[in-house]
Protein backbone atom coordinates (compact mmCIF):
# COMPACT_ATOMS: atom_id res chain seq x y z
CA UNK A 1 0.00 0.00 0.00
CA UNK A 2 1.20 3.52 -0.65
CA UNK A 3 0.86 6.46 1.69
CA UNK A 4 -2.56 7.33 0.23
CA UNK A 5 -4.12 3.96 1.02
CA UNK A 6 -4.34 2.69 -2.55
CA UNK A 7 -2.35 -0.06 -4.21
CA UNK A 8 0.09 1.24 -6.80
CA UNK A 9 -0.07 -0.66 -10.11
CA UNK A 10 2.86 -2.85 -11.05
CA UNK A 11 3.28 -1.00 -14.32
CA UNK A 12 1.82 1.76 -16.44
CA UNK A 13 -0.96 1.14 -18.96
CA UNK A 14 0.05 0.40 -22.52
CA UNK A 15 0.77 3.55 -24.56
CA UNK A 16 -1.90 4.75 -26.99
CA UNK A 17 -1.17 4.96 -30.69
CA UNK A 18 -0.52 8.68 -30.48
CA UNK A 19 2.31 8.02 -27.99
CA UNK A 20 4.05 5.92 -30.62
CA UNK A 21 3.69 8.80 -33.07
CA UNK A 22 5.04 11.37 -30.60
CA UNK A 23 7.91 9.41 -29.03
CA UNK A 24 9.01 7.41 -32.07
CA UNK A 25 12.24 5.50 -31.37
CA UNK A 26 12.22 6.81 -27.79
CA UNK A 27 8.99 4.98 -26.95
CA UNK A 28 10.67 2.03 -25.14
CA UNK A 29 12.46 4.50 -22.85
CA UNK A 30 9.23 6.43 -22.35
CA UNK A 31 7.50 3.19 -21.33
CA UNK A 32 10.14 2.55 -18.69
CA UNK A 33 9.65 6.07 -17.35
CA UNK A 34 5.87 5.57 -17.34
CA UNK A 35 6.36 2.40 -15.28
CA UNK A 36 8.44 4.35 -12.76
CA UNK A 37 5.72 6.97 -12.47
CA UNK A 38 3.05 4.29 -12.01
CA UNK A 39 4.98 2.50 -9.27
CA UNK A 40 7.52 4.40 -7.18
CA UNK A 41 6.22 7.72 -8.49
CA UNK A 42 2.90 6.96 -6.84
CA UNK A 43 4.29 5.34 -3.70
CA UNK A 44 6.59 8.36 -3.16
CA UNK A 45 3.71 10.81 -3.61
CA UNK A 46 4.96 12.41 -6.82
CA UNK A 47 1.94 11.30 -8.81
CA UNK A 48 -1.58 10.74 -7.52
CA UNK A 49 -2.79 7.12 -7.69
CA UNK A 50 -5.80 8.11 -9.76
CA UNK A 51 -3.45 9.46 -12.44
CA UNK A 52 -2.10 6.01 -13.30
CA UNK A 53 -4.73 5.10 -15.94
CA UNK A 54 -4.18 8.40 -17.77
CA UNK A 55 -0.43 8.80 -17.45
CA UNK A 56 0.11 8.75 -21.19
CA UNK A 57 -2.59 11.10 -22.43
CA UNK A 58 -2.63 13.55 -19.51
CA UNK A 59 1.06 13.68 -18.71
CA UNK A 60 3.62 12.06 -21.02
CA UNK A 61 2.14 12.87 -24.42
CA UNK A 62 1.00 16.28 -23.21
CA UNK A 63 4.59 17.14 -22.27
CA UNK A 64 6.31 15.44 -25.20
CA UNK A 65 4.65 17.57 -27.88
CA UNK A 66 6.43 20.60 -26.41
CA UNK A 67 9.63 19.36 -28.02
CA UNK A 68 8.68 21.04 -31.29
CA UNK A 69 9.26 24.42 -29.60
CA UNK A 70 12.86 23.65 -28.61
CA UNK A 71 15.76 23.95 -31.04
CA UNK A 72 18.44 21.35 -31.68
CA UNK A 73 20.95 20.96 -28.84
CA UNK A 74 19.48 23.68 -26.61
CA UNK A 75 19.91 23.76 -22.85
CA UNK A 76 16.59 23.53 -21.03
CA UNK A 77 16.04 24.41 -17.36
CA UNK A 78 12.86 22.85 -15.99
CA UNK A 79 11.77 24.60 -12.78
CA UNK A 80 9.63 22.86 -10.17
CA UNK A 81 10.24 19.57 -11.93
CA UNK A 82 8.37 17.38 -9.45
CA UNK A 83 8.12 14.00 -11.15
CA UNK A 84 10.05 15.26 -14.18
CA UNK A 85 7.17 16.82 -16.08
CA UNK A 86 7.92 18.20 -18.60
CA UNK A 87 11.74 18.20 -18.28
CA UNK A 88 12.37 14.47 -18.07
CA UNK A 89 9.93 13.79 -20.88
CA UNK A 90 11.73 16.30 -23.10
CA UNK A 91 15.05 14.63 -22.30
CA UNK A 92 13.60 11.27 -23.37
CA UNK A 93 12.01 12.39 -26.62
CA UNK A 94 14.95 14.69 -27.48
CA UNK A 95 18.31 13.14 -26.49
CA UNK A 96 20.06 16.09 -28.14
CA UNK A 97 18.88 18.45 -25.40
CA UNK A 98 20.85 19.40 -22.27
CA UNK A 99 18.14 19.24 -19.59
CA UNK A 100 18.46 20.55 -16.04
CA UNK A 101 15.73 19.61 -13.55
CA UNK A 102 15.33 22.12 -10.70
CA UNK A 103 13.32 20.96 -7.69
CA UNK A 104 13.52 22.15 -4.04
CA UNK A 105 12.13 19.06 -2.25
CA UNK A 106 14.64 16.36 -1.25
CA UNK A 107 12.32 13.38 -1.71
CA UNK A 108 11.57 14.53 -5.24
CA UNK A 109 15.18 15.18 -6.25
CA UNK A 110 16.13 11.79 -4.78
CA UNK A 111 13.46 10.10 -6.90
CA UNK A 112 14.44 12.10 -9.98
CA UNK A 113 18.12 11.20 -9.60
CA UNK A 114 17.27 7.51 -9.31
CA UNK A 115 14.97 7.71 -12.30
CA UNK A 116 17.68 9.39 -14.38
CA UNK A 117 20.14 6.64 -13.39
CA UNK A 118 17.68 3.81 -14.08
CA UNK A 119 16.79 5.25 -17.47
CA UNK A 120 20.45 5.84 -18.34
CA UNK A 121 19.83 9.45 -19.33
CA UNK A 122 23.17 11.16 -19.85
CA UNK A 123 21.61 14.45 -20.95
CA UNK A 124 19.91 15.22 -17.60
CA UNK A 125 21.24 16.95 -14.46
CA UNK A 126 19.18 17.19 -11.27
CA UNK A 127 19.53 20.26 -9.03
CA UNK A 128 18.01 20.54 -5.58
CA UNK A 129 16.89 24.10 -4.85
CA UNK A 130 14.49 26.82 -5.79
CA UNK A 131 14.78 28.60 -9.10
CA UNK A 132 16.43 31.60 -7.43
CA UNK A 133 19.04 29.38 -5.76
CA UNK A 134 20.60 27.67 -8.77
CA UNK A 135 23.42 29.09 -10.88
CA UNK A 136 22.15 28.32 -14.36
CA UNK A 137 21.59 30.20 -17.60
CA UNK A 138 19.71 28.80 -20.56
CA UNK A 139 17.87 29.81 -23.72
CA UNK A 140 14.77 27.88 -22.56
CA UNK A 141 13.03 27.55 -19.19
CA UNK A 142 10.05 25.19 -18.91
CA UNK A 143 7.39 24.72 -16.25
CA UNK A 144 4.19 22.77 -15.78
CA UNK A 145 1.62 23.08 -12.99
CA UNK A 146 4.11 24.99 -10.82
CA UNK A 147 2.71 28.48 -10.28
CA UNK A 148 0.84 31.38 -11.83
CA UNK A 149 2.42 33.14 -14.80
CA UNK A 150 3.51 36.21 -12.84
CA UNK A 151 5.53 34.01 -10.48
CA UNK A 152 6.96 31.96 -13.35
CA UNK A 153 8.15 35.14 -15.05
CA UNK A 154 9.85 36.31 -11.85
CA UNK A 155 11.51 32.94 -11.32
CA UNK A 156 12.50 32.25 -14.91
CA UNK A 157 13.86 35.58 -16.16
CA UNK A 158 17.04 35.45 -14.00
CA UNK A 159 17.74 32.01 -15.50
CA UNK A 160 17.09 33.02 -19.10
CA UNK A 161 19.72 34.35 -21.45
CA UNK A 162 18.71 37.57 -23.25
CA UNK A 163 16.19 36.58 -25.88
CA UNK A 164 15.54 33.31 -24.07
CA UNK A 165 12.04 31.89 -23.76
CA UNK A 166 9.82 30.78 -20.93
CA UNK A 167 7.65 27.88 -22.10
CA UNK A 168 4.88 27.31 -19.56
CA UNK A 169 2.55 24.40 -20.18
CA UNK A 170 -0.95 25.59 -19.29
CA UNK A 171 -4.57 24.47 -19.66
CA UNK A 172 -7.58 25.81 -21.50
CA UNK A 173 -7.37 29.16 -19.71
CA UNK A 174 -3.86 29.85 -21.02
CA UNK A 175 -4.87 32.87 -23.13
CA UNK A 176 -6.85 34.40 -20.27
CA UNK A 177 -3.95 33.96 -17.85
CA UNK A 178 -1.56 35.50 -20.33
CA UNK A 179 -3.82 38.54 -20.70
CA UNK A 180 -3.90 38.95 -16.92
CA UNK A 181 -0.10 39.42 -16.77
CA UNK A 182 0.22 41.77 -19.74
CA UNK A 183 0.74 44.83 -17.46
CA UNK A 184 3.63 43.00 -15.81
CA UNK A 185 5.13 41.97 -19.15
CA UNK A 186 4.82 45.50 -20.50
CA UNK A 187 6.63 46.94 -17.49
CA UNK A 188 9.42 44.40 -17.96
CA UNK A 189 9.90 45.37 -21.59
CA UNK A 190 8.51 42.13 -22.99
CA UNK A 191 7.42 42.58 -26.59
CA UNK A 192 6.93 38.96 -27.66
CA UNK A 193 4.46 36.66 -25.94
CA UNK A 194 1.84 34.25 -27.23
CA UNK A 195 0.00 31.00 -26.65
CA UNK A 196 1.38 28.20 -28.81
CA UNK A 197 -0.89 25.22 -29.50
CA UNK A 198 1.29 22.21 -30.22
CA UNK A 199 0.58 18.64 -31.28
CA UNK A 200 -2.47 19.52 -33.37
CA UNK A 201 -1.50 17.10 -36.13
CA UNK A 202 -0.35 14.32 -33.80
CA UNK A 203 -2.51 14.04 -30.69
CA UNK A 204 -6.21 14.16 -29.85
CA UNK A 205 -5.72 16.84 -27.16
CA UNK A 206 -3.11 19.42 -28.25
CA UNK A 207 -1.09 21.19 -25.57
CA UNK A 208 -1.26 24.92 -24.85
CA UNK A 209 2.10 26.50 -24.11
CA UNK A 210 2.53 30.12 -23.07
CA UNK A 211 5.70 31.45 -24.68
CA UNK A 212 7.25 34.60 -23.20
CA UNK A 213 10.50 35.99 -24.61
CA UNK A 214 12.88 37.64 -22.16
CA UNK A 215 14.02 41.09 -23.34
CA UNK A 216 17.71 41.90 -23.64
CA UNK A 217 17.50 44.22 -20.64
CA UNK A 218 15.30 43.57 -17.60
CA UNK A 219 14.45 46.43 -15.19
CA UNK A 220 15.97 46.28 -11.70
CA UNK A 221 14.23 44.40 -8.88
CA UNK A 222 12.50 47.50 -7.49
CA UNK A 223 10.81 48.07 -10.82
CA UNK A 224 9.83 44.40 -11.00
CA UNK A 225 8.16 44.66 -7.60
CA UNK A 226 6.09 47.61 -8.80
CA UNK A 227 5.15 45.74 -11.97
CA UNK A 228 4.15 42.64 -9.99
CA UNK A 229 1.89 44.81 -7.83
CA UNK A 230 0.32 46.29 -10.96
CA UNK A 231 -0.31 42.80 -12.33
CA UNK A 232 -1.86 41.66 -9.04
CA UNK A 233 -4.22 44.65 -9.04
CA UNK A 234 -5.24 43.85 -12.61
CA UNK A 235 -6.07 40.26 -11.65
CA UNK A 236 -8.15 41.43 -8.67
CA UNK A 237 -10.12 43.81 -10.90
CA UNK A 238 -10.73 40.98 -13.37
CA UNK A 239 -11.97 38.70 -10.58
CA UNK A 240 -14.28 41.43 -9.26
CA UNK A 241 -15.82 41.94 -12.72
CA UNK A 242 -16.41 38.20 -13.08
CA UNK A 243 -18.28 38.13 -9.78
Amino acid sequence: MNGQGLDAPSRAPDPPEEAELVFGQSLPLARRYADLLATTGISHGLVGPREAPRLWERHLVNCAVMETLVQQGERVVDIGSGAGLPGLVLAIVRPDLDVHLVEPLLRRTTWLSRAVDELGLENVTVHRGRADEVDLTAPVVTARAVASLDKLVAWSFPLLAPGGRLLALKGEAAAEELRSVEPLLLSLGVTHHQVRVVGVDRVSEPARVVEIVRPDVVPPRSARRRSESTSARARRRSTTRER
